[in-house]
């Protein structure tokens, strides 16, 4: 075969899984809305919590760079939580000009209990997947991430410091079966 064409059909191979992986998703999300309710929070409001929790002290422009979201929605976004006690704005220490927000103790339990929340859900659907359909899962997220370039502390999380977290050899041989 061809170059362009190999190419042609890999691109569109991975349009086809694009599709069924955006699909999926869309399942997964609805179905995760239902077995970890976000309440009281927004998905918005939730993002913030996320930002706070990765970049304690984060001033409200930085904020809303991150948010890609105009100053006063951020505004908004905080007062909402703040209103519920999960965020505390306070002077900063460098510049009294600006305002460092930061989770409160029950903005930290929050997030603490929803993860607890949705990773027992996944834990209860991945324990009745078959070992091999998990390693198969671990290998083709961990391909994923690697295409992607993505590093996990990216995305506020810690490197795992021992093997146990590591992702599971990659099989060749599976790989292309």
């Amino acid at each position: 075969m061809r170059p362009e064409a190999a190419a042609q059909e890999n691109r569109a191979a991975a349009a086809r899984v694009a599709g069924e992986v955006i699909e999926l998703l869309e399942v997964m999300w609805h179905k995760g809305r239902d077995l970890a309710p976000t309440a009281p929070v927004s998905v918005s409001q939730l993002r913030v919590l996320y930002i706070l929790d990765r970049e304690d002290g984060i001033n409200l422009r930085t904020l809303g760079e991150e948010l890609g979201a105009a100053p006063s929605s951020v505004s908004r976004l905080c007062d909402r939580l703040q209103a519920l006690g999960y965020v505390e704005r306070a002077a900063s220490r460098s510049s009294r000009r600006e305002v460092e927000l930061r989770l409160t103790p029950p903005g930290t339990r929050y997030l603490g209990e929803l993860r607890a929340r949705r990773q027992s859900a996944l834990l209860e659907i991945l324990e009745r997947m078959p070992r091999a359909d998990r390693d198969a899962l671990a290998r083709g997220l961990g391909g994923f991430l690697d295409a992607a370039d993505w590093d996990p502390a990216d995305w506020g999380e810690e490197r795992p410091s021992d093997s146990s977290r590591e992702r599971p050899p990659r099989d060749e041989a599976a790989d292309t079966a």
